[in-house]
């Protein structure tokens, strides 16, 4: 089982962080895990084309964590290649609908792309047949009792605070044979994912502010800081820590320091801050 961060940002604009994006690759299977903005552009840096993605998996519908949903879809869609199986919390399918749909935000290429005589030349080429269909992608909306089976690999999700009512938000462990892997997407500590990461192998975080940070309780009370994140996964028995979703401020030379020494003060196995194009195997 490998882990590789594609994108380990927020939704602030960085040359050196992408918005959302997990790769895990567990037998013949890449699953990626969100898709914001820049994750389309890093899956080509790390070298894997769009289409040999099997399955795609959002944590929740922030747009920090599916911008790059329309272009990867439309991507794999336009080369006449199969579209991944996909799996989010609700409305995933409205949301798709007002991207793709006969009203949405692409109809016009959409329409464009099928129907002008040179693009259904190029669409020929490409193995396809005319009438050109609309992408239609295969989705099924999951809340926090999904549980799932790919060959060995299990994957259950949990509710976790962060921007209810209005975002059902996810996370989730991925288990394949003896090794497991905890994503909590946006979470605030809850008793829902430390259950979740109880003895994994490897516990990705969110960080969204330094420890200091408490200008604006609603703000704290939902994003753990390091040295939080690090107890908890201390309780939970984690062998390995990456905080990530870093916001431009933190990014610095002391804050890296500062977040580094929280870790190792209150966790005792391996942790770090992630980076873009960081790899994590799991054997």
């Amino acid at each position: 089982m490998k882990v590789t961060c594609l994108g380990t940002g927020s939704p602030e604009p960085s040359l050196r962080r992408a918005s959302s994006g997990y790769l895990l690759e567990v037998e013949d299977n890449k699953i990626l895990i969100d898709c914001g903005g820049g994750v389309f552009g890093r899956l080509l840096d790390y070298g894997l084309f769009p289409s040999q993605l099997t399955h795609l998996i959002f944590s929740h519908l922030h747009s920090d964590h599916m911008l790059d949903y329309p272009r990867l879809i439309h991507a794999i869609w336009d080369a006449n290649k199969i579209l991944p199986k996909i799996y989010g919390p609700e409305p995933l399918n409205l949301i798709n609908e007002k991207i793709f749909g006969s009203e949405g935000m692409l109809s016009f290429d959409l329409t464009a792309r099928t129907k002008l005589q040179a693009s259904q030349e190029v669409w020929i080429a490409r193995g396809g047949k005319i009438p050109r269909p609309w992408p239609n992608p295969i989705i099924k909306e999951i809340n926090n009792n999904w549980i799932y089976k790919i060959g060995n690999l299990k994957i259950q999700s949990c509710s976790v605070p962060h921007a209810e009512p209005f975002l059902n938000c996810l996370g989730f462990r991925f288990d394949f044979n003896d090794k497991s892997f905890v994503f909590s997407g946006d979470s605030g500590l809850c008793k829902e994912l430390e259950l979740l990461c109880e003895n994994a192998d490897l516990l990705i975080h969110w960080c969204y502010r330094m420890s200091h940070e408490k200008k604006f309780p609603k703000i704290t009370k939902k994003s753990p800081s390091a040295d939080q994140i690090a107890k908890m996964a201390q309780r939970a028995n984690v062998k390995q820590l990456l905080l990530t979703h870093m916001r431009s401020h933190m990014d610095t030379e002391e804050n890296h320091l500062q977040m580094s020494k929280e870790l190792k003060n209150n966790f005792s196995g391996i942790s770090r801050i992630a980076e873009d194009l960081m790899e994590i195997n799991l054997t």
